[in-house]
């Protein structure tokens, strides 16, 4: 899977903003043709998100759409006219509010035949599906396995405080009168369990205190604690922090490394199925768990200053 360590929303409306974009360092980059956007804007900014796609530089990055939900008289058209207009370069669709695994079929039936009647490859366009109210959150282990064409389940905090009557106005924080454990636990755990018994990455939602980058880095060491691969940014100042935190550290990079190489030299020149990496015993399960971390660390671009030296 592509890093998606910090995916940047960047409202389709907003020509500055989409050229400011390109030289951010953001995994992902997605244009938005939701929320941030004015109904009376969606039109003119699917036209400016095509043109972004097809003349900006997005070398190294995602790029992805989001269009409007489904309850919307909007989100056809966002996805023919994005996909016929920059379809060779989108590498995925973000559809919001999904409640439904039928959601996301209707969405991968329109890419097809989308890309059929252009001679796009059919099935390279990618989708990621917002998690965002209660009836998606009881619905995810569907969702995730609807289409062979998803990539993620995202976090959407906001809307989903509101389906559930969560008494806060502060997206990410913890509700005034919870005091024991995190509100939020369940929800993060039931996304990820869903995404990753069909081999999806998770990605936490956006924290919206732009300004307040201590309760960002907060609220994303707690997702990447459980496992979640990135999260949404709102502000070029948040990107550094979703970068570092979702990444391993060199350290455990290195490690994660050498485990690889000693267990693959122990299983098949000593034919054993434990050794030991110092003063450490590793087998097949530490093997498993050191995958993940040198897959992050290889995705995030970190390089081996150490090697494997066999024991004599």
């Amino acid at each position: 899977m592509r890093s998606r360590r910090s995916c940047l929303a960047v409202p389709g409306s907003n020509l500055r903003f989409l050229d400011k974009a390109q030289g951010l360092p953001a995994d992902e980059v997605f244009f938005d043709l939701e929320d941030s956007v004015a109904p009376q804007a969606k039109e003119q900014a699917r036209k400016n998100i095509v043109t972004a796609l097809r003349t900006g530089d997005w070398t190294g990055k995602i790029r992805g759409v989001r269009v409007n939900d489904l309850s919307t008289e909007w989100t056809y058209r966002d996805v023919i006219e994005v996909v016929e207009g920059a379809g060779d370069v989108l590498d995925c669709l973000l559809l919001p509010k999904v409640e439904d695994a039928v959601h996301v079929v209707w969405l991968d039936l329109l890419l097809t035949q989308i890309e059929k009647a252009n001679g796009l490859p059919v099935g390279r366009i990618g989708i990621e599906a917002q998690i965002e109210n209660a009836r998606g959150l009881v619905n995810v282990d569907a969702i995730a396995a609807a289409s062979p064409r998803l990539e993620t389940l995202v976090f959407g905090p906001a809307d989903f405080m509101a389906s559930t009557n969560m008494r806060t106005l502060v997206v990410g924080q913890q509700p005034p009168g919870y005091t024991e454990g995190d509100a939020y636990h369940y929800v993060l755990m039931r996304i990820l369990m869903a995404a990753r018994t069909c081999d999806l990455q998770a990605i936490d939602g956006p924290y919206l205190q732009i300004k307040d980058l201590d309760g960002f880095d907060k609220v994303a060491r707690r997702s990447a604690a459980l496992g979640f691969d990135g999260k949404w940014v709102l502000h070029p100042t948040q990107i550094e922090s979703a970068n570092e935190v979702f990444s391993p550290s060199q350290e455990d990079y290195e490690h994660a490394e050498l485990i690889l190489d000693a267990y693959e030299h122990a299983t098949t020149v000593d034919r054993r199925g434990a050794v030991m990496l110092g003063d450490e015993m590793i087998d097949e399960a530490s093997r498993k768990m050191a995958l993940v971390v040198a897959a992050k660390g290889r995705a995030a671009g970190l390089r081996r200053t150490k090697t494997f030296a066999p024991p004599a």
